[in-house]
């Protein structure tokens, strides 16, 4: 099985090292990712400059090829041009902090795991709940076992997989659960610059849902969470709607 691994943290990033560790032994593994840490990218492309792509070792992990794009470009790079075998599965992560609720439309991971999607490929977005220090070897290892059972990958779309806090103890099983949509409790902290310049930092992000059952509750609830995500963002119910207004 070809197997392409990229992230949102970077190239560099602990994260990928240790996916990469459990994705050869289920198959060829190519890296490509970003040359520098993309967090909170989407799925993003770059259009109007043209993107720089190396081949880089990182030690002690693997040779992989750094570009100078998001984490969507690395995917559509990887595809067109850097891999010469039919690629199997794409694997994104693993990401230092979770990707749930309405996280995922902002998470660069998910957004390279979808750009597979768009061409047809089944992929996978990788990621761990960050609160303090973040096992990503034990992380990495939970993520293994589930992508196991994923294996031959049939699905269509995107399965996202976010796995809890890991100290103490393990995860208390795995819930396949849908995305929640009720969003976080944030807010801005003002304050101002050496500058003088105003600045706000983005701040809070507790969950706003208590009881429904979603990714985000399953998660702060100490299971690994299992979650499809497609690309198609029509609105079905509203589509009838729309259908009903004479347009003429």
């Amino acid at each position: 099985m070809n197997i392409l691994l990229t992230n949102d943290d970077g190239i560099f990033a602990p994260g990928i090292a240790a996916a990469y560790k459990e994705l050869v032994k289920l198959g060829d593994v190519t890296v490509v990712a970003p040359s520098d840490a993309m967090s909170g990218a989407g799925h993003s492309i770059t259009v109007f400059e043209p993107l720089e792509c190396e081949e880089v070792e990182v030690p002690g992990a693997f040779t992989g090829y750094s570009v100078s794009g998001s984490p969507a470009d690395c995917v559509k790079l990887a595809i067109m041009e850097i891999c010469d075998k039919k690629i199997d599965l794409v694997v994104s992560g693993i990401n230092n902090g979770a990707n749930v609720g309405i996280n995922v439309y902002y998470s660069g991971t998910v957004g390279a795991a979808m750009e597979a999607a768009f061409y047809k490929i089944p992929a996978v977005a990788l990621s761990a709940c960050r609160k303090g220090d973040v096992d990503l070897t034990s992380a990495a290892k939970h993520a293994g076992s589930v992508l196991k059972k994923l294996l031959p990958p049939k699905h269509s779309g995107v399965v996202n997989i976010n796995i809890p806090q890991l100290t103490p103890g393990n995860p208390k099983g795995v819930k396949v659960v849908p995305q929640s949509t009720f969003g976080f409790n944030e807010h801005y902290v003002k304050e101002k610059s050496h500058t003088g310049k105003t600045q706000y930092q983005l701040t809070g992000g507790n969950y706003l849902d208590k009881d429904s059952p979603a990714d985000t509750i399953a998660l702060s609830e100490g299971f690994v969470t299992v979650t499809a995500l497609g690309f198609d963002m029509t609105d079905y119910k509203n589509m009838e709607n729309l259908h009903q207004i004479k347009w003429d």
